[in-house]
């Protein structure tokens, strides 16, 4: 069985048939979902919560997308440590820096994800980080940001890998797993498959981040969950492992990192 550890069930675009896109795939072999919370925003949170106590196939997080770090208050501060309270919700994210859109400036997206890590180890809590930059700074400072406020007692995941093998293998000293999407099944992913081929399995997820992001194929339509097996099958084939093993790996992997019930 699979697991889609990222994906944004909550989006607009899932308005219509959200219930038969979960029940897809768990056709699939996907047994569960983490309901990314973020990035609708602040408020939104609360669909990802709601949505994940209405169906034991769907665990959420919660948090606040570097796209909006700009629009944090008070209130909605408290209204995220209410979130994080709820047994629905299994981890903090996605949050992080994006150097690339700039929909919030940089002072604030730094501040706004410290914050966050902070929080998410005073409630020891794991996080789902989202980095993008067209250069490595954005990388760097998430690093040094990750360091100085978790203090080497927290577990992150980068989401929807597509750095380098070097940073990806220092962010697993920081105590950080990685996760694949459909990305790495782009034709023209190769040096990222190569990089997914140098990582231990042991640290390694797979997720949609639908429904953005379709694998190779599917490209141009709406992604959804049930495809995470195709970003498993790839991953499998770069470790040389049948696609079952890399499920139970992954899957394992992902149950451990969120705590997830048996």
């Amino acid at each position: 069985m699979w697991l889609d550890s990222h994906c944004h069930l909550t989006a607009p675009k899932y308005d219509d048939d959200r219930e038969q896109v979960v029940d897809r795939a768990a056709a699939a072999g996907v047994e569960r979902m983490i309901a990314i919370g973020s990035g609708y925003g602040v408020k939104g949170n609360a669909d990802a919560v709601a949505l994940a106590s209405r169906d034991p196939r769907i665990h959420a997080t919660v948090g606040v997308h570097p796209h909006e770090a700009s629009a944090l208050d008070d209130p909605g501060r408290r209204a995220l440590r209410e979130w994080l309270a709820d047994p629905a919700v299994v981890g903090l994210g996605e949050c992080g820096l994006d150097y690339h859109y700039m929909h919030s400036d940089c002072e604030t997206q730094r501040r706004v994800f410290a914050e966050q890590v902070s929080l998410a180890r005073e409630l020891d809590l794991p996080v789902t980080v989202h980095a993008r930059s067209d250069g490595p700074e954005a990388y760097e400072e998430l690093l040094d940001i990750w360091l100085s406020e978790g203090r080497g007692e927290l577990q992150g995941v980068l989401h929807c890998y597509t750095g380098t093998l070097d940073f990806a293998l220092r962010a697993l000293d920081a105590g950080f797993h990685v996760s694949f999407s459909g990305i790495l099944t782009f034709k023209a992913s190769g040096a990222l498959r190569e990089v997914a081929r140098g990582l231990p399995l042991e640290r390694l997820m797979i997720e949609t981040d639908a429904p953005f992001l379709a694998p190779q194929g599917r490209r141009g339509r709406r992604n959804e969950p049930a495809w995470v097996t195709i970003v498993g099958e790839q991953l499998a084939e770069l470790h040389e492992l049948p696609a079952e093993e890399m499920a139970r790996v992954t899957t394992q992997n992902a149950y451990r990192f969120f705590r997830l019930p048996s």
